[in-house]
């Protein structure tokens, strides 16, 4: 009998609107996620703060923890402090870090996870992975993917504005690496999850074509879409290679090479997805995302994020080792230091400085 279906991992519910915030309480008793009331509350000292004393009236029962820093100590450190809460599940309230603290720790302690995206900087928001920093720079940890996600459009657009640009990166980098990964099939034989790549591609062309921008909840609204599509298209592939290519390992090996420095990490891997699609002759394809990044305000050349020519030519040559293992079309050119300034030149002069 041959397997005709398979069973996706997927949150039960994911709200996104305006006001959604407000039916958080009655979102999480409606789909049993807590019938009791019973919730450990992760914030940071920034938006989750403020909006705790919103929240805090219609959740009686929940106790709140705030989390310093998007640290793998953190992430154990909330784990310890809610062991003998008995909690029926977790809520992250927050950014990125603070929703991959949360992920870690309620994986830790065996509860779910809801997800509330107080911004939109990147897909990890509904991804099976938690990225925290440790004591040999940054890590990724595998963990389940969130029960539920709620999304508020007008606690959205109110976060600062680059924010929402670099999870525009994010999601329109998903192309980048969705060619990456067939590249990958046709030289190497690796097997392509054409699901998951079906998902995560339709998701970084939703928010490619859209016409609208930052501050239009329909714009805002396929974004968050987009990201809980890319989460969800990382589940289903079993890694994050649907959305993570050479534009992620520039970004990381900009991370690497000069900590401290590095842009929003959805800045960063749309650019490397720009100059990626130039590497691989789509020249088409280049000049559509680098048009479309700079009409939203995102960085299409190394120095709008205050890199030099050179230290983006090193980072492009370090980037391979960033993921061993991963064949993208760096490893597949293998160009030299100055096979990449070469090709960066004619880059500069395909989009335009």
């Amino acid at each position: 009998m041959p397997v005709l279906t398979r069973l996706i991992p997927s949150p039960v519910s994911v709200d996104i609107a305006a006001g959604a915030l407000d039916n958080l309480g009655g979102l999480l008793a409606d789909q049993r996620i807590s019938s009791s009331g019973r919730l450990a509350v992760a914030i940071s000292n920034g938006s989750g703060t403020a909006l705790r004393e919103r929240l805090a009236p219609a959740l009686p029962g929940a106790e709140w923890y705030e989390v310093c820093g998007g640290t793998i100590d953190a992430a154990v450190g909330l784990a310890d402090a809610m062991r003998s809460g008995h909690y029926d599940a977790v809520v992250g309230l927050g950014g990125g870090k603070i929703i991959d603290v949360a992920k870690y720790a309620a994986a830790r302690v065996g509860l779910p996870m809801v997800a509330v995206a107080t911004n939109l900087a990147h897909d990890g928001i509904c991804s099976p992975v938690s990225t925290l920093d440790n004591d040999a720079g940054r890590g990724s940890y595998g963990v389940p993917t969130p029960i539920a996600l709620v999304v508020d459009l007008d606690v959205i657009r109110d976060a600062p504005l680059r924010y929402v640009r670099s999870g525009i990166g994010d999601a329109v980098s998903n192309l980048s690496a969705i060619a990456d990964w067939e590249l990958s099939r046709r030289e190497t034989g690796e097997q392509v999850d054409g699901l998951a790549a079906a998902m995560a591609r339709q998701a970084g062309e939703a928010v490619l074509r859209h016409p609208g921008g930052c501050g239009d909840d329909a714009f805002l609204t396929v974004l968050a879409e987009a990201l809980v599509l890319s989460g969800i298209a990382m589940t289903i592939a079993g890694h994050t290679r649907p959305s993570s290519g050479a534009c992620h390992e520039i970004s990381h090996a900009l991370d690497i090479l000069y900590p401290g420095r590095s842009a929003p990490h959805g800045d960063q891997v749309g650019l490397g997805a720009a100059f990626a699609m130039h590497l691989r002759g789509a020249r088409d394809d280049c000049l559509l995302i680098a048009d479309v990044l700079r009409r939203h305000g995102l960085p299409v050349l190394p120095g709008d994020i205050g890199f030099s020519t050179e230290e983006f030519v090193s980072a492009v040559a370090f980037a391979p080792r960033t993921r061993p293992g991963r064949y993208t079309i760096l490893e597949h050119l293998d160009l030299s230091n100055d096979e990449i300034r070469d090709a960066y030149a004619d880059y500069v002069k395909t989009i335009g400085s």
